[in-house]
């Protein structure tokens, strides 16, 4: 089993640009953005539960990885960049914490490297499981109105919520709260020592009004980026910035390329 997926200028030379979505977002979340790199062949994915993979469950990290990697293959994908945000940046770290063969770089928007302390990993349990009700069990323009009243979320106006809601509403809620359960923060590995030892580039963008994942960025041992006019979700935000911002990395880390 494979991943839906959406390859563009798949016969391009060098490496691909991997996108990987947020929470209930899809494949087109990313290609306002990627769309502009012309010169790469260009993978969105998506994710279990999300899109065109709606019917694909996954029940951890390590099936999410097994996905991750027969859908690169498929593709015959050799050599590529991950490029996630949020859920889709944790995934893609995950990813790339095993130093798995072809990767060239990771770009995370706004992903959490992990939790260290049990406390912690106890406490977004509970919150997780009682969310994962919710989407199974309440329309879901009642659960993503809350969900966009989280901390994380503070920057957005009350227009931007309500367009966020219009969009996410169009999910399946029994979908979501599998994908939240499995892929949960209370789960995911502490990932910051593995991704230390990796010698691929490590980039992370974050949003100007971001203040919890500005405060996670100096702690993920990357080349730190603020998107300005921005908070979590900065490249829906700021696409003009984000898409700047991967330019620069990009024209530094494969000068041959772009």
């Amino acid at each position: 089993m494979i991943l839906h997926a959406q390859a563009k200028n798949a016969d391009a030379p060098g490496p691909w640009l991997v996108f990987v979505h947020g929470f209930s977002g899809d494949k087109r979340e990313w290609q306002r953005v990627g769309d502009g790199f012309t010169a790469c062949p260009r993978l969105y994915v998506d994710l279990p539960g999300h899109g065109g993979s709606a019917d694909i469950s996954t029940s951890s990290f390590s099936d999410m990885r097994e996905l991750l990697r027969k859908t690169l293959d498929s593709y015959n994908i050799l050599n590529y960049w991950l490029i996630g945000y949020s859920l889709g940046g944790r995934i893609a770290m995950d990813y790339a914490a095993q130093c798995p063969k072809g990767l060239s770089g990771l770009i995370i928007e706004g992903g959490h490297p992990g939790l260290s302390e049990e406390h912690e990993r106890s406490a977004r349990r509970a919150s997780d499981q009682r969310w994962a009700e919710k989407f199974r069990t309440l329309p879901l323009t009642e659960v993503f109105t809350d969900w966009y009243q989280q901390p994380v979320f503070a920057s957005l106006t009350p227009e931007q919520r309500r367009e966020l809601v219009a969009i996410r509403r169009q999910n399946s809620g029994v979908n979501l709260a599998a994908m939240l359960e499995a892929t949960s923060l209370a789960v995911q590995r502490d990932l910051r020592p593995l991704l230390r030892q990796c010698a691929f580039p490590f980039h992370y963008l974050c949003g100007e009004f971001d203040s919890k994942f500005r405060a996670l960025a100096a702690d993920v041992a990357a080349h730190c980026h603020l998107i300005v006019a921005a908070g979590h979700n900065a490249h829906r935000d700021n696409p003009a910035a984000v898409a700047g911002c991967l330019a620069q990395i990009l024209r530094l880390e494969i000068k041959d390329i772009l």
